[in-house]
């Protein structure tokens, strides 16, 4: 409402609206100055190749140069492996030197990152194995799969199953920006969304996979398997006394071994899923179950989800 003072001279507000553009300026210069000089984080770019080259290395008969022979295999796997370390180092680097910019520090994050990188490179023969026995549940999961290496070349399922390989041990070792980055790779390409945080134990796997969502504090065990649009999720979020987020919670499901969840299904909060149990497609879930049990949607029989029967 306009205010009149002073024999009819209409008050502006001048004092108030000074401060105001003072404020404003200084941010605009603050945020300038933020532009031209902004802090470098690890390119999407860079770590796509990093793990592209990774597959060829975990797998160079499959993934690598179509060329290569037996006497120079572990030539290519060495050279190659040297360069991708070196990038990764230095991806590392830029998250850990953004983080200690966010939070105040000086620090030099160079010592860490190579601690980081070596402890990763050193998880490399655990990942093989792994992605292996993914390869092999996938094969022996799948009536329509020929052979091992079709899986590993056309599954998305596998696709995304080796970057959360990759993905994991970075997310625990402390640079959970590029394991982030790494698992988004995927879920940009398959359409399936693991959450680097996840803990999958052996012989997991998606089929068909498009929608599959896996949330950070998810346990999965051994022989899992997944079928498309499969949410494993949180059932709230818990807030602190200020109304902010909870992070790092325990709130997605435990998966215990032999467990098949079919297309659809969205099972949420921190519930735990029996050993051997089967759950049917588009059921939705919010409390635990023991093992061997078989939950459906209403009037449908269980049976039909018996002896494997899918899609």
């Amino acid at each position: 409402m306009i205010q009149l003072v002073h024999g009819g001279h209409v008050e502006w507000g001048i004092e108030s609206l000074v401060t105001e553009l003072h404020t404003l300026r200084v941010q605009s210069l603050e945020n300038r100055q933020r532009r031209e000089h902004p802090p470098k984080l690890p390119s999407k770019k860079i770590l796509s190749q990093i793990v592209e080259n990774l597959g060829s290395v975990l797998f160079p008969n499959r993934l690598g140069l179509p060329d290569l022979n037996e006497e120079g295999i572990d030539y290519f796997v060495g050279h190659t492996l040297d360069g991708i370390l070196r990038q990764l180092n230095r991806q590392i680097g830029l998250e850990l030197q953004f983080v200690a910019q966010q939070e105040g520090r000086d620090d030099d994050m160079h010592a860490q990152a190579i601690a980081i990188t070596r402890q990763f490179a050193a998880e490399l023969p655990k990942i093989r194995t792994l992605i292996e026995t993914d390869i092999q549940a996938a094969y022996e999961g799948d009536p329509a799969a020929r052979s091992a290496d079709e899986v590993l070349l056309c599954y998305p399922g596998i696709t995304a199953v080796i970057h959360h390989r990759l993905a994991h041990p970075l997310y625990l070792l402390g640079a959970p920006l590029v394991a982030r980055v790494i698992s988004e790779l995927a879920h940009s390409a398959t359409g399936i969304d693991i959450h680097p945080g996840a803990q999958i134990a052996d012989s997991f796997f998606i089929d068909h996979g498009t929608g599959v969502v896996i949330g950070e504090t998810a346990v999965i065990g051994r022989y899992v398997r997944l079928y498309q649009a499969v949410t494993l999720g949180a059932k709230r979020f818990a807030k602190d006394d200020s109304g902010m987020l909870v992070k790092g919670n325990a709130r997605h499901p435990i998966v215990e071994d032999h467990v098949v969840i079919y297309a659809g299904a969205t099972i949420l909060g921190r519930i735990t899923i029996g050993r051997g149990s089967t759950i049917g497609g588009n059921v939705w879930l919010t409390h635990s179950v023991p093992p061997g049990s078989h939950v459906s949607q209403a009037l449908v029989r269980s049976e039909l989800f018996e002896n494997g029967g899918g899609i």
